[in-house]
């Protein structure tokens, strides 16, 4: 019996702890996705800027530099641009797309849907960087969310565990 509730509350502890871990990697995750949008763009301007392919093979070629979930976002977009506009197949991609990023963000990464596809060479290329400077704020935003709360909730599942524990005891 008593080996019963050792298993028991080790489990308690366990859980407790991982579930403030995985909460707590979301702030990472969330600086780590900010931080690939910003490069990908940086790409994308590029591309758009010095070999003028079309949107849709840029799109598919940043999706074979990154992981999941930029990479999910930007394939998406690349296939839904075969049937809709660029500005709507971006703004579903982002919509659709599974990551860490607060509504905030995903908000100011769909503003570069405004003009993607519709302007000028110039106009993208202006709207790119005005999505990147906004998401240059949001890394800011982000890496100080993750230093106040990446370490709260690490501590605050343990502690919560181990108080969980000393209750049941």
């Amino acid at each position: 019996m008593i080996i019963v509730k050792f298993i028991f509350l080790i489990f308690i502890f366990f859980t407790s702890s991982i579930i403030g871990l995985n909460i707590s990697k979301k702030y990472s995750e969330r600086v780590k996705e900010l931080k690939q949008f910003f490069q990908a763009l940086t790409i994308f301007e590029e591309k758009i800027k010095f070999t003028y392919e079309p949107i849709p093979d840029v799109f598919f070629d940043i999706s074979e530099n990154f992981d999941a979930p930029l990479k999910d976002i930007f394939y998406n977009a690349s296939e839904k641009m075969q049937s809709e506009s660029a500005s709507e197949a971006w703004e579903d991609a982002i919509d659709e797309s599974k990551n860490n990023l607060t509504k905030e963000d995903k908000a100011s990464i769909k503003a570069l849907a405004k003009m993607l596809g519709k302007t000028d060479l110039d106009g993208q290329v202006s709207e790119i960087r005005l999505t990147k400077q906004f998401i240059k704020t949001k890394i800011e935003e982000a890496e100080f969310q993750r230093n106040k709360n990446e370490k709260l909730y690490k501590t605050l599942g343990i502690t919560f565990g181990l108080t969980i524990v000393i209750i049941l005891i």
